[in-house]
């Protein structure tokens, strides 16, 4: 970036670190904060503004907004549109078109319901939080938006989630999920791979079971899994999201084969690094972390919810037509290394 080009919190974390400006003031933050640059590595393409979501609010907006400020002489610069990726609609892309998404009230969930309630599509929008799926309607007052609160894993909720979509329903994404403790297969205990595989595997199976006879009916029809980069390596997490993960490659590739002649397609996306990914667990294990963290480290970049959303929404819509089966890593390239 020019040095006559004003940093913003917009600006991307690499313009930052390699301006004569910005550089030594988010060194000097990280220095405060006993971090190094290298952390930042795989940060780099998201804008300065990420890091305030990625602290999980150990940072304040107050932080960005002085390093904009000094980084400019005191003077707040008018805003500046993104350096890096920006997410552009596809007016009309669902129209007509009822799509469950589940985890909608946050991160990756909350993204992809945004964009298909904003492409035109009606949006059942699924999550244990009802607070929060509130906050997320109100967002878009414009969109139409069904919002259910409960639990995947539990018959009940998946009835009423298939009550309020009704007759029609023609897209399902699979997003809700939850991460393990790093934990190693000796170390796994029951309560974490019970929790782990309920709601990664068999809430994405009972949604999914539920959703299809609408489907085969309406002889169309498109479901989106959320598998992960743990679900193509052993390296990249514990045991219980690994084999989770997985596991959710399996059903996607039988559903996909099972009900391809019947209109239906059947995909999974990959994601690497998220930026405002699921929370782990409050204590991980030692032993599991230990061993995970050289490879965790070579993650080439993260991500942010609304890319991760664009790879959801386009297997979701019509634009996918002709892919069945597929399982896309949308990991910035990790897949490869």
């Amino acid at each position: 970036m020019s040095e006559t080009t004003p940093l913003t919190a917009a600006s991307t974390i690499g313009a930052w670190l390699d301006s004569e400006v910005g550089g030594p003031l988010v060194r000097g933050l990280l220095a405060a904060s006993g971090a190094s640059e290298e952390t930042l590595a795989p940060l780099r393409g998201l804008p300065l503004q990420q890091l305030v979501a990625l602290s999980q609010g150990q940072m304040p907006q107050s932080v960005v907004d002085d390093l904009v400020l000094k980084a400019n002489n005191g003077v707040m610069p008018a805003d500046a549109a993104p350096s890096g990726w920006v997410e552009k609609i596809t007016a009309g892309r669902f129209a007509g078109k009822t799509v469950v998404v589940t985890g909608a009230a946050s991160g990756i969930g909350r993204a992809t319901a945004a964009r298909v309630a904003r492409e035109g599509g009606r949006v059942v929008a699924v999550d244990i939080s009802e607070e929060k799926l509130g906050e997320f309607a109100a967002s878009l007052p414009e969109a139409t938006i069904v919002t259910v609160a409960g639990d995947i894993t539990k018959q009940e909720s998946i009835d009423a989630i298939v009550a309020a979509a009704g007759e029609r329903i023609d897209g399902l994404a699979n997003v809700a999920g939850i991460n393990d403790d790093f934990s190693p297969l000796h170390e796994t205990t029951d309560a974490m791979w019970d929790r782990v595989m309920g709601v990664n595997v068999t809430g994405a199976f009972k949604l999914t079971r539920a959703v299809l006879p609408a489907m085969i009916a309406a002889g169309a029809g498109s479901i989106v899994n959320i598998s992960s980069e743990a679900g193509l390596r052993g390296s990249a997490s514990g045991n219980a999201y690994t084999t989770s993960k997985h596991a959710v490659i399996g059903m996607t590739r039988s559903a996909a084969f099972m009900y391809g002649p019947a209109g239906i397609r059947v995909n999974a996306i990959a994601p690497g690094g998220v930026a405002t990914g699921i929370p782990f667990p409050p204590h991980v294990s030692e032993a599991g972390s230990a061993r995970l963290h050289p490879f965790q480290a070579s993650i080439p970049t993260l991500a942010t919810a609304e890319e991760l959303a664009a790879s959801i929404t386009f297997l979701l819509s019509d634009d996918g037509v002709n892919l069945n089966g597929v399982v896309l890593p949308s990991d910035g390239g990790w897949s490869v290394q």
